[in-house]
């Protein structure tokens, strides 16, 4: 439980990760169960940053969300592609499933060419592309039981949904390689996952929704993002990436991704995020998604199939 008195708030996030089983985890993040307690009419407003693709149920009170500067949509399923850019939410008192999708879990489940769906937000009910979630929608959403038997109920739709794509090793190859600190150029990832760059532009155009340039520069991006949102009182100087050119050269990588200055979004509240990305680093041991290694069907995860009971 975290609670938000920082934002002047009396109430608490309450979020628990569950760690996808051994042989669905090469597709998935996390899925994770969140409760917004907030007094009858109140909302806050955070900033999502870029991330991977989502699935996200709302069991009561869905928020109001638009990626970048899409229109905003509310509906008790929204899908997100792929994100280079922040999706801003307006959210009340509410509950909630989080699906994370890794690229794999995208080219597995929604066999769509993720750059097709890249920085946008859906009502997953009302597109054809979703369409094969809506009955785990239906069972999420009207289910009153225990965490454990919805995460259950959220298995076992996945290992029925759909097998492997022929890709898996490539993707899986790119995305270890892809959040490797030390890599920054596309010619080297390429040499890493023995691919030539016109097909490694291709797959990741497919599987992972942009070209391997940007993807490099988000990953950037996030690490020094993600050391600033868990630093304690430093500044922006103390914890960008140490391959950026100088302060300059962050601020306008983060301004090309966050669409304002690091300044200007140092100023603004996040009272879901910094609840949400302290339990996801204390319990998980990552703060976000995009910084998530894959993992294969033959690793075990030493995280269990579910975490600690939070404090």
């Amino acid at each position: 439980m975290r609670a938000l008195e920082k934002h002047g708030l009396r109430q608490s996030v309450n979020v628990r990760f569950f760690a996808p089983p051994d042989d669905l985890a090469p597709c998935f993040t996390t899925f994770y169960k969140m409760e917004v307690l907030l007094p009858q009419g109140r909302t806050v407003t955070d900033h999502l940053q870029p991330e991977w693709a989502n699935l996200r149920f709302f069991m009561r009170n869905p928020p109001r969300a638009a990626l970048g500067d899409g229109e905003s949509l509310t509906a008790r399923f929204t899908a997100t592609g792929p994100s280079s850019h922040p999706t801003r939410f307006e959210m009340g008192a509410c509950s909630m499933w989080g699906i994370g999708l890794l690229p794999l879990g995208w080219a597995r489940f929604v066999r769509e060419p993720a750059g097709d769906y890249a920085n946008m937000i859906f009502d997953g009910e009302a597109h054809p592309s979703f369409a094969r979630f809506a009955p785990l929608c239906q069972k999420l959403c009207s289910s009153s039981g225990a965490d454990e038997d919805e995460f259950a109920v959220i298995a076992s739709f996945f290992r029925e949904l759909a097998p492997p794509p022929k890709d898996a090793a490539r993707i899986l190859a790119i995305h270890a390689a892809m959040i490797d600190p030390y890599l920054i150029e596309v010619a080297t990832l390429a040499e890493r996952v023995g691919l030539t760059k016109r097909t490694l532009e291709r797959v990741c155009g497919r599987h992972f929704g942009f070209p391997p340039q940007l993807l490099l520069r988000r990953q950037r991006m996030m690490r020094s993002l993600v050391a600033f949102m868990l630093a304690d009182k430093k500044s922006w100087s103390e914890t960008i990436d140490r391959h950026y050119h100088d302060q300059a050269h962050f601020v306008h990588e983060f301004q090309s991704f966050m669409g304002m200055s690091p300044s200007q979004y140092a100023r603004m509240d996040h009272p879901i995020l910094e609840a949400f990305m302290a339990e996801r680093q204390r319990v998980w041991g990552s703060p976000v998604q995009t910084l998530d290694p894959p993992r294969s069907a033959e690793e075990p995860d030493p995280r269990g199939e579910s975490p600690p009971e939070r404090d």
